[in-house]
């Protein structure tokens, strides 16, 4: 029985680094197409021109960021007259802040404090382009975000038509979208629209042989030999299907690993991954709570806990009464923010007709539980 046992020491794990979500492997499968046509419209860019702008348009979990990432590291290896800039705006989802990383990747120097005015920060960035005969190139990953914040069209107009004030300055988008109910062309105003014009790449939902090539790859690359069995595998493509997330099966990966180790044995069994797969599959719910400010977190664990004492959907109206003094937050704000969570997933907003008016009512797409014991975790960090 010892042989089956990890000594103290020993791990299952060849290259953990593998099982991390934003790692980008050095072989990517089942997205050459994306990724040549995404190469295409970057290509003026390695000339001297300005790149094609690029709506990646596909659920989360279908390789948009990853393919990104890789066209990326390409450009870098191949010249110095693009700078690529890849942009979270989970994170990042103001024009200031957008800019100021931006401004530090450009010229390698720390952004400006935030008091500094965005003409100044702006005019530092574009006239540094001009001086190098640099070409911009920026990823907006999860744009749809800066839609919430009524920031799309400000980071736009200033990115696209920067060339009118300082000539020569070239610059391309390409924007990330895992919100399939939204068109990003139909969200910006006319005067972004006419110089945006993206040209749009579809990722579709990776098929279950893909799914089961792309974990088993990332098996081999992490896990010692013999760690995880085919059979095991199979359940794990099975669990990750039924997200719908290949994120989450990454995640399940190291988290079923993780637990074999604590147990000091040599593989994994069906109950580290039924265990595992029971944190994994709030991977989406997770990444955005780190997301949201401190009044968003009081304002959705508000709508979480009337939503655990009610089987039904809930009016807006009534969220705003049992919120309002603890998030501290105007109607206004509160709306925005609601339209914010819709946006990014955690609930469903919808009307209904009463009477002669429509009554907004909103429900949860998680446990409120669950919603409540993340929130916790996020707090305590």
């Amino acid at each position: 029985m010892k042989k089956n046992l990890l000594m103290w020491d020993e791990t299952l794990f060849r290259d953990p680094e593998v099982f991390e979500i934003d790692y980008v492997p050095e072989q990517f499968n089942h997205r050459e197409a994306q990724i040549q046509e995404l190469a295409f419209q970057v290509r003026p860019g390695l000339r001297g021109g300005r790149p094609l702008n690029t709506i990646c348009r596909g659920i989360p979990g279908t390789g948009k960021t990853t393919s990104v990432k890789k066209v990326f590291s390409e450009i870098e290896e191949a010249t110095r007259k693009i700078v690529p800039v890849y942009i979270n705006c989970q994170i990042d989802n103001t024009r200031f802040a957008i800019f100021s990383q931006i401004y530090q990747r450009v010229t390698g120097r720390s952004p400006p404090p935030s008091g500094t005015s965005f003409k100044r920060v702006f005019e530092t960035l574009a006239r540094f382009l001009q001086e190098k005969d640099l070409v911009l190139l920026v990823a907006l990953d999860d744009a749809n975000y800066l839609i919430a914040e009524n920031e799309i069209n400000q980071v736009l107009y200033t990115l696209l038509r920067s060339y009118e004030a300082y000539p020569h300055v070239r610059t391309g988008v390409i924007a990330i979208v895992s919100d399939m109910s939204v068109t990003l062309q139909n969200e910006v105003d006319v005067r972004v629209a006419s110089v945006f014009r993206p040209t749009e790449i579809y990722f579709p939902p990776y098929s279950a042989a893909e799914v089961h090539d792309i974990l088993k790859e990332r098996v081999i690359q992490g896990f010692y030999p013999n760690v995880l069995s085919q059979e095991m595998l199979d359940l794990v493509v099975e669990q990750t299907l039924k997200s719908g997330d290949l994120r989450v099966g990454i995640d399940l990966l190291k988290r079923a690993a993780l637990n074999a180790e604590r147990d000091a044995r040599r593989s994994i069994e069906e109950e580290d991954i039924c265990k595992a797969y029971e944190v994994s599959r709030y991977l989406h719910l997770a990444f955005s709570l780190r997301a949201l400010n401190s009044e968003e977190r009081e304002v959705l664990a508000g709508i979480a806990e009337m939503s655990a004492l009610v089987d039904t959907e809930i009016r807006t109206g009534d969220v705003y009464s049992f919120v309002k003094e603890r998030a501290g937050v105007s109607y206004t704000r509160f709306y925005g923010i609601i339209q914010k969570f819709d946006t990014m997933r955690l609930l469903n907003l919808h009307y209904y007709r009463h009477g002669r008016g429509q009554t907004r009512l909103i429900s949860l797409r998680y446990d409120p539980d669950r919603v409540l014991e993340h929130l916790g975790r996020v707090q305590s960090i």
